[in-house]
């Protein structure tokens, strides 16, 4: 099992995040553009047990991916469960910490497995760390300058 974390502080508060996220449009919102991700069917929102499916490429192939919304605790988290895609695993855990008035702390911490056992993980663990690192600074700059924006 792999981890990745990235945290970022947001000027807004944890509750303003959260709500962010649970806004329709903002799984869109938050994809980076060089990335062919497509939304097959929305979440209807986020709380316990919504589920959402997405289209995400794997090599020259497409593969649906089957996320539900688990330990939703409004203004505070929210974990996203892979129940069918392209890892062996992946539990997605956004965390929103007051940091004082008006700021927070942005956590994304994703515990994965890449398929393939040994051979996933030798020959794609660099790739999907990189990846990963990539896009989760893409959506905490997209997340601080759109509260920004809104205040």
């Amino acid at each position: 099992m792999t981890m990745f974390v990235q945290r970022s502080r947001i000027a807004a508060s944890a509750g303003d995040v959260f709500d962010w996220h649970a806004r329709p449009g903002a799984f869109e919102r938050l994809s980076p553009p060089w990335e062919d991700v497509r939304v097959v069917l929305p979440s209807p929102g986020i709380a316990d047990g919504t589920q959402a499916i997405i289209s995400v490429p794997v090599g020259p192939f497409r593969c649906e991916w089957v996320a539900e919304h688990r330990d939703v605790e409004p203004g505070v988290q929210f974990r996203d469960v892979q129940l069918s895609g392209p890892f062996a695993r992946w539990e997605h855990t956004h965390r929103m910490e007051s940091a004082g008035p008006g700021a927070c702390d942005l956590e994304d911490r994703i515990e994965y497995a890449l398929p393939g056992g040994w051979i996933g993980r030798t020959f794609g663990g660099g790739f999907a760390r990189k990846a990963l690192s990539r896009a989760f600074r893409y959506r905490h700059a997209i997340t601080a300058a759109d509260l920004a924006a809104h205040q």
